[in-house]
């Protein structure tokens, strides 16, 4: 049985078994994640979502968070020996081995929903803040705030 799953903005087909580096995920080297966002599962008969397959998932477990390959990026201009200009960048990704692959019942296996690091960057931010203690008042305006009370 095979599935095509979305995350990170790519599409994967994948059966148990395989391994995947995909965009970095907010899951930790040994949690099991889920994949919800299906778009075809296939096998003895084929189901295409539209656009995902309802219940569908596919299950899978980190072996780690690592960077990708380096790529370079070397901006010259012809006449200007100072424009020459070289950037690098490394992708973080994680490190995946697809466990399963579920036509049906995702909804009650209990695992994790895959997250991306912005997806939980925003729940961090939305979720409610601690109450901030009140600082202590400054003793000048403690004294002023006194006296005029008392007057």
């Amino acid at each position: 049985m095979f599935a095509v799953l979305k995350t990170g903005g790519k599409q994967y087909k994948v059966q148990a078994g395989d391994v995947l580096r995909i965009e970095k995920l907010a899951a930790n080297a040994g949690d099991k994640i889920q994949f919800n966002d299906i778009l075809m599962v296939g096998g003895e008969s084929v189901t295409v979502g539209v656009p995902f397959v309802a219940g569908a998932a596919v299950q899978a477990e980190v072996i780690a968070q690592i960077k990708g390959d380096k790529v370079i990026h070397f901006v010259k201009r012809r006449r200007k020996h100072s424009s020459q200009r070289t950037k690098g960048h490394r992708q973080h990704l994680t490190l995946v081995r697809v466990t399963e692959v579920l036509a049906s019942g995702a909804d009650k296996s209990g695992v994790a929903a895959a997250t991306g690091t912005a997806d939980a960057r925003r729940a961090a931010h939305n979720a409610e803040a601690a109450p901030a203690a009140e600082a202590p008042a400054k003793p000048k305006r403690a004294k002023k705030a006194a006296e005029a009370a008392a007057e």
